[in-house]
C-alpha cells in the first residue's frame, strides 16, 4: 500500500523512455520497446517485446530505500514464483536487474477490476467473486519453507501508530490484547496489497499483480484490504466479514486487527493538508469505518 518519500530527499532525475529500454535491453538482450503505458511517481511501466513474447518493463522511479527494498523483495517474489508455481495466475518473469531498478515481465492481457484506490460504486458481482476467489486461493498456498517472510511485526506497528497518535491508548491496548490470543495462531500467505487495480480480469481467469509486499500475516490481511476499500460496496463488505469470520472467533480477531491497522494507515495516507473536498469525504468515511471497527475490536476483547 505505499509510504510516502523520505522528506528532503533530492529528486531522482526524471525516466524517459530511452532510459527504460536500455535498462530493459541489458537484462533481456533483443528487447523492442514499446510505449510507456502508465507512470506514477513510483514507477513506469512499459509495453515491448522479447522475441515472439509481449512483455510488460516496471521501470522503479523512486530509488528511496524503501521502495529499493520493496523492489527487490518483488523481484524474489517472481523468482519464487519461477520456482515453484502458486495457485493462482501471476505474470511470467523475463528477467530482472534490482541495481538498474528493471524488472521484465510477461504482458498479461486484461483489464483491471478497478483503476480507483476507492471505487465509487459497487463492483460486478462476477467481478467480485473473481477477486475473492483470486485471494482465497492464494492465502490457502503453502509453498516451501523459506520462500516468504513474515511481511511485519504486528505489536511494534500497533505502538507506532500509537505513538504517532494514530490509535487512542484504549485502541492500542485492546489490539494488544487480541495479538496475545492470536500469538500461537499460523500466519497466512497474503498479497499483501489486495489493491483492485492489482486484479488483472482476463479470458483465463484473474491473474494477480505487484507483489512488493507479498508475505505472511495474520489471517484476513487481504480481506482487511478488500474490506477498507469497498464502503461504496456494503454487500460485499459484508459478504468479506462472512469469509473472514467462518474459521471462527480467531479468524475473527485477527481479521479485526488487521482491519483496524490497515483503516488507520488509509487515514495516514489521505489525511494531507493539501487535501481535495473528495478526500475529505473519503477521509471522513474513514473515520466512521475506524469507529465502527473500534466497537467490533471492544466487544471482541470484552469476550475473551
Amino acid at each position: 500500500m505505499g509510504r510516502e518519500p523520505e522528506g528532503g530527499r533530492p529528486q531522482p532525475p526524471a525516466v524517459t523512455p530511452s532510459m527504460i529500454a536500455a535498462a530493459a535491453a541489458k537484462v533481456c538482450p533483443g528487447f523492442a520497446a514499446g510505449a510507456v503505458m502508465r507512470r506514477t511517481q513510483k514507477s513506469v511501466l512499459m509495453t515491448g517485446s522479447v522475441g515472439r513474447n509481449p512483455v510488460v518493463v516496471k521501470f522503479l522511479a523512486d530509488d528511496s530505500p524503501h521502495w529499493m527494498q520493496r523492489f527487490r523483495h518483488e523481484i524474489s517474489a517472481y523468482r519464487t514464483f519461477t520456482r515453484q508455481r502458486p495457485p493462482v495466475r501471476v505474470p511470467r518473469m523475463f528477467g530482472a536487474d534490482p541495481e538498474r531498478r528493471v524488472l521484465v515481465l510477461e504482458h498479461v492481457p486484461g483489464r483491471p477490476v478497478a483503476v480507483e484506490r476507492h471505487p465509487g460504486a459497487a463492483l460486478a458481482r462476477a467481478d467480485i467473486r473473481a477477486v475473492l476467489h483470486a485471494f482465497g486461493t492464494l492465502n490457502t498456498w503453502k509453498p516451501p519453507a523459506g520462500s516468504f517472510h513474515a511481511a511485519f511485526d504486528y505489536l511494534p506497528r500497533v505502538e507506532r501508530y500509537h505513538a504517532l497518535g494514530l490509535l487512542t491508548d484504549r485502541d492500542a491496548s485492546d489490539l494488544a490484547q487480541l495479538l496475545r490470543g492470536l500469538s500461537r495462531l499460523p500466519l497466512q500467505l497474503c498479497h499483501g496489497d489486495a489493491m483492485l487495480s492489482n486484479v488483472l480480469l482476463t479470458s483465463h481467469g484473474p491473474a494477480l499483480v505487484d507483489w512488493e509486499f507479498v508475505g505472511y500475516h495474520l489471517p484476513g490481511y487481504d480481506l482487511a484490504v478488500l474490506w477498507s476499500l469497498l464502503a461504496r460496496d456494503p454487500l460485499t463488505r459484508r459478504q468479506i466479514v462472512q469469509v473472514a469470520q467462518q474459521s471462527g472467533s480467531f479468524a475473527r480477531d485477527a481479521f479485526l486487527v488487521n482491519l483496524m491497522l490497515v483503516l488507520v494507515r488509509e487515514i495516514r495516507i489521505h489525511d494531507q493538508a493539501t487535501a481535495t473536498e473528495d478526500e475529505r469525504r473519503l477521509l471522513r468515511r474513514l473515520h466512521d469505518d475506524c469507529t465502527t471497527v473500534r466497537r467490533a475490536v471492544r466487544a471482541a476483547v470484552g469476550t475473551h
